[in-house]
């Protein structure tokens, strides 16, 4: 548990399931107030928020377009008017599209950078925005995946998003390091839900990242994957 959380404001975006939901979990339990970014199922995102509520925990869910700037401000203009301020923001949101390459269509490409990639980016400049405004040393993480690095076949679209937002990442961590402002992101392996307390590993991750205890630490890129990457370098094929 980390103290210096308590009372603090996080935006997720993707935070109704998968990894997103597990990171409002944890940042709930760390006492945060959480503005829960979802797009599909309002039935999930509610209850996941109603269910926090009844704990004593401090959290809403809101509708929001990740891929396009009134989906960012949404988020925060929650942020502020509901929580009184921001702190933190996850960027989680993700999809996947696979397909052959030569099968993929242009929409179907489109749609998996527009959320993974470019709502990566306008979540992160709509934080950095609000944190220079403020004075703030402010936090933001984002999701990569292993998949960016370890080739999986059909998946070309996730990889180059993902791919595309670990360089974002560490790109824009050195340009905003000089004003106390940390991005860091957060490289998920494969088949981490599946595992006994996988997502809550990745989710205690992001704690850590939200926290003082890796106030030295920005522009890193976080693997958690079991070894996987260890195992992929050891063999050339069944990876």
């Amino acid at each position: 548990m980390y103290p210096d959380l308590a009372g603090k404001v996080v935006v997720i975006t993707g935070g109704s399931q998968g990894i997103g939901g597990a990171i409002v979990r944890r940042l709930s339990l760390e006492n945060m107030s959480v503005v829960l970014g979802f797009q599909g199922d309002d039935r999930q995102a509610e209850r996941t928020v109603e269910a926090l509520n009844r704990s004593g925990s401090r959290a809403i869910a809101v509708r929001a377009d990740v891929g396009t700037e009134k989906g960012a401000r949404a988020l925060l203009n929650a942020a502020i008017v509901e929580m009184d301020g921001l702190d933190v923001w996850v960027n989680s949101a993700g999809i996947e599209k696979r397909s052959p390459t030569h099968k993929l269509t242009l929409e179907d490409w489109n749609r998996v950078m527009n959320i993974n990639l470019t709502g990566t980016f306008l979540g992160t400049r709509t934080a950095i925005k609000y944190f220079l405004h403020q004075h703030q040393k402010g936090r933001v993480i984002n999701l990569t995946s292993v998949f960016h690095k370890h080739l999986l076949s059909e998946f070309a679209p996730f990889a180059a998003s993902r791919g595309g937002v670990g360089m974002f990442s560490e790109t824009v961590a050195l340009e905003y390091a000089g004003q106390g402002i940390r991005v860091n992101s957060i490289d998920p392996g494969t088949g981490l839900a599946a595992r006994p307390s996988g997502l809550e590993r990745a989710a205690a991750v992001a704690a850590w990242l939200a926290s003082g205890e890796s106030e030295f630490v920005t522009g890193a890129n976080i693997v958690i994957d079991g070894g996987l990457s260890g195992r992929c370098s050891e063999r050339a094929a069944g990876c």
